[in-house]
């Protein structure tokens, strides 16, 4: 007959610390996402500038709702932001109930649908901001980032943390694809 040992202790297994783990390392970018989607989303949104033309009293103006696509921009990742923001209370019971899986796979599909959107913002808008630094001389389409100075290097920005608010939600969605697949 063998002696059984008895542990004292929390009670948790290493897998479950895991899980916790890697539920806290999710909490740690969502709120890294919401703050490169939501600066994103504010750099843009207020991104203007006038420069005189002739007189004091003729002004040409760069003002980001000048271009439906950089309205888009600034929607969707106000969207996303709100998401994330709201996604957070899931992570955070992620955290205490590691084991939870129905939830993690509610938050994978809407990451991938968060992230197809966020994803066409920014690539509309990166089309935008390329054809303000570039131009395009076949369709008479100038560049005006010799003139629009500050106001190229904020919507250049603004692009900047949309792209790395997608970084994020890839390893949000890789990370919560990992977790559900070693159960």
């Amino acid at each position: 007959m063998k002696a059984g040992v008895i542990e004292l202790g929390s009670g948790s297994t290493p897998k479950t610390n895991a899980s916790r783990g890697v539920s806290i390392l999710d909490f740690i970018l969502r709120i890294a996402a919401v703050i490169a989607t939501l600066g994103s989303a504010i750099a843009m949104g207020t991104t203007n500038e006038s420069l005189p033309f002739f007189t004091q009293f003729i002004r040409f103006r760069a003002k980001y709702d000048d271009l439906p696509m950089f309205t888009f921009f600034v929607v969707a990742n106000a969207i996303v932001s709100v998401y994330l923001l709201l996604s957070l209370a899931l992570s955070i019971f992620h955290i205490i109930r590691s084991k939870a899986q129905v939830s993690r796979i509610v938050l994978i599909f809407l990451d991938t649908g968060m992230l197809a959107l966020l994803t066409a913002a920014a690539s509309a808008a990166a089309a935008i901001v390329y054809l303000a630094h570039k131009g395009n001389t076949q369709a008479n389409w100038f560049a005006i980032c010799q003139q629009f100075n500050s106001f190229c290097e904020r919507i250049s920005g603004s692009l900047i943390g949309s792209f790395g608010g997608i970084l994020l939600f890839v390893l949000l969605i890789l990370l919560s694809a990992v977790t559900l697949s070693r159960r």
